[in-house]
């Protein structure tokens, strides 16, 4: 068992996502980051479907009631384990007693751990995401309890490597295709979204990402339709809202464009202040 000794800001357990459900309201969810996520699954050879710890900005503090293998991957949050520093990307073992602490963010915002086989939490439509409304809670707290199966560790469980580096989320560009209301637009106003450098403002999480800057006002209104996670939206006061995996299924704004799930992955590792740019695929 893991024991929640901190909880950090916002720490949850999340897999691939919640699929099949839109139709009736059911948000997606699932891993922001899911190259990062991957990697820490492959570290263990675990299926891509097994559940992660999701760390946000703040990490917790944790306690393991029982021997396993893990991996951290994504953000740099100065990890410790037993007060010694230890390493995204690689994988490491783990005693019971053990303890895992996350320190000053240094890079990106979202970590993951990964342990092996994964974590053991209900399934609620098929998955362990956390989403309020959906699962009992949206985040773990302090005290939580989270199974995972006990694993003995060996000699030559201890010193693998991914050879990796947050460098793929570091990129200022985010590749993008036409959304479905993107000629809804002139040229000139298409050119004005696509050129801006864009700025993450304080409005930022698992929902959505609202940017600072003014890019084009309009009147255009669309029948409610369908939306996904990384739909971008222009809202009538001109500015963007990249829809990300907690976001809800239908919207009201012109959909202008269309994240790929690299380019979800790269945004979600971004802050307030965070400055990129879109790229037209």
């Amino acid at each position: 068992m893991l024991k929640i000794l901190q909880a950090g800001l916002h720490t949850s357990i999340q897999d691939i996502g919640r699929f099949g459900y839109r139709n009736i309201g059911v948000p997606t969810s699932g891993t922001m980051d899911i190259i990062s996520a991957n990697f820490a699954n492959a570290l263990l050879n675990n299926k891509k479907n097994d559940a992660v710890l999701e760390i946000t900005m703040l990490g917790p503090k944790l306690a393991f009631t029982v021997p396993t293998i893990l991996s951290i991957t994504g953000a740099e949050m100065s990890v410790k384990l037993n007060n010694i520093t230890i390493a995204n990307y690689k994988k490491y073992s783990i005693k019971k007693g053990d303890i895992l602490s996350f320190g000053e963010l240094k890079k990106g915002l979202r970590c993951y751990l990964a342990v092996k086989g994964g974590f053991k939490t209900a399934k609620v439509l098929n998955s362990r995401s956390f989403y309020e409304g959906i699962t009992s809670k949206k985040s773990l707290n302090k005290n939580d309890i989270v199974l995972y199966n006990s694993y003995m560790y060996s000699e030559n469980s201890s010193n693998s490597v991914i050879k990796s580096s947050t460098l793929f989320f570091e990129t200022k560009v985010i590749e993008v295709y036409k959304g479905p209301d993107f000629n809804l637009f002139t040229l000139e106003e298409q050119q004005k979204i696509l050129s801006n450098k864009h700025t993450v403002s304080n409005l930022f999480d698992r929902m959505g990402y609202r940017m600072k800057e003014i890019v084009v006002k309009h009147h255009k209104s669309i029948l409610t339709s369908p939306v996904l996670p990384g739909t971008v939206q222009l809202t009538p006061s001109g500015q963007l809202i990249v829809l990300m995996k907690d976001a809800q299924t239908t919207g009201g704004y012109p959909r202008v464009l269309q994240l790929t799930e690299k380019s979800i992955a790269i945004l979600a590792q971004k802050k307030e202040g965070d400055i990129f740019n879109f790229l037209l695929i």
